[in-house]
């Protein structure tokens, strides 16, 4: 069962659903210093999944290629523009006129939330993980971050935050279910790299969420894909060479 999923959707339907009650209570200063913190605890996730790592130069060969094949087809920007047809979309039942925002400002940061909550590395990783080895304490800890996040984001833009939980909710059931399938096909040593190069692309998350480098997380992506294969090539083949 699913149960970080519905947790992390439940976040931020509920988060979303507190900002817009709470409204501009909260000062610029205390939502920087917030951001902070969710950047310190992604990269302590990233961490304490790196750790895992049983075949570095897999992970590492899996990383590289994965986001030069991200970066030729552009994933980061086909996932902006993903996020904005679901901005048009729900721009279409709830405008910024609620808000106090320009109506450019408004979409701005809609479409921000939505690549945020929905086509993160950390949620596309924790949801796999989940669905693989059952393992949900990743989404419960990203479910924590994204309560106050989508908390933070609906004191600006209002209830249409929450709205975001929907889609959110389907393409993480499909990570999911696309896991459930992987999973019989896999070995401790495979899953354990794929969790390093998954930390990596947290660690590097967590990064961009405190502002020390715009790392291109979303073009990272494809990586995860590659870990999996690429470790077991190299536990098969390689290693018995060089060993």
């Amino acid at each position: 069962m699913p149960i970080g999923i519905i947790v992390n959707v439940l976040s931020v339907f509920i988060g979303g659903i507190l900002g817009a009650v709470i409204g501009n209570r909260m000062s610029d200063d205390f939502k920087e210093n917030m951001n902070m913190v969710f950047g310190a605890c992604a990269m302590a996730m990233g961490v304490a999944s790196i750790v895992l790592m049983e075949n570095m130069p897999a992970v590492i060969l899996a990383l590289i290629l994965g986001t030069i094949i991200g970066l030729v087809i552009h994933l980061g920007e086909l996932i902006n523009e993903g996020g904005a047809a679901m901005q048009r979309f729900i721009s279409r039942f709830v405008h910024s006129s609620g808000s106090g925002l320009p109506k450019q400002e408004f979409e701005s940061m809609l479409l921000t939330i939505i690549v945020i909550f929905c086509a993160s590395g950390t949620g596309i990783y924790g949801s796999m993980v989940s669905g693989m080895t059952g393992d949900h304490s990743i989404l419960l800890a990203k479910s924590i971050m994204d309560l106050f996040t989508a908390l933070v984001f609906g004191c600006s833009l209002g209830a249409v935050v929450s709205l975001v939980a929907v889609p959110q909710g389907i393409i993480f059931i499909l990570m999911f279910v696309a896991a459930g399938v992987i999973y019989p096909l896999t070995t401790p040593v495979m899953i354990a790299d794929f969790k390093a190069c998954g930390g990596i692309i947290m660690l590097v998350t967590g990064f961009r969420m405190i502002k020390v480098k715009e790392f291109p997380v979303a073009d990272m992506i494809p990586a995860m894909i590659l870990a999996m294969p690429f470790s077991w090539l190299w536990t098969s083949f390689i290693l018995p060479l060089v060993s």
